[in-house]
């Protein structure tokens, strides 16, 4: 593992631990040639995922910005940053397993918005108003009367 600090090639593991229920492994890692340390996850990947956008480009699945939309919807809510990694882990694995290697990122803000309908209201009506595109307050009423109305 290359530092971060420096760009040293070789770092050394000091502690490994299981995080996330078990689903990654943490590794606090110190570089020789600067003394730095730093924390690394490992986490296992079923299948390179592509994401297909609505205008037909191919882009790699990011499961860093799945984080951060999932973050910003959960933002001020009361969630602890390994329960948002197990969110996150979870809508990842669901979509490694329902796709062969291609997904459309229809379909990831359709799992991402089923999630968090399950997780917390608040956060599933934040990350619809951006994901759906909300641009009155009629668009919010509409479609909380939609949830009220299931």
């Amino acid at each position: 593992m290359r530092c971060p600090f420096c760009g040293h090639e070789d770092t050394q593991v000091k502690d490994s631990r299981p995080a996330e229920d078990g689903g990654a492994i943490r590794r606090r890692r110190s570089c020789p040639a600067c003394g730095n340390r730093f924390t690394t996850f490992e986490r296992v990947q079923l299948r390179e995922l592509i994401v297909i956008k609505t205008d037909g480009r191919r882009v790699p699945f990011d499961r860093d910005k799945l984080a951060r939309s999932v973050r910003v919807a959960l933002r001020k809510r009361p969630f602890e940053e390994e329960r948002i990694e197990r969110i996150v882990t979870g809508i990842q694995r669901r979509l490694e397993v329902e796709a062969d290697s291609e997904v459309t990122s229809r379909r990831v803000g359709e799992v991402v918005m089923e999630t968090l309908r399950d997780v917390d209201e608040v956060a599933y009506v934040r990350f619809a108003s951006v994901y759906r595109n909300f641009r009155e307050a009629k668009d919010f009423r509409a479609f909380l009367g939609k949830i009220e109305g299931s």
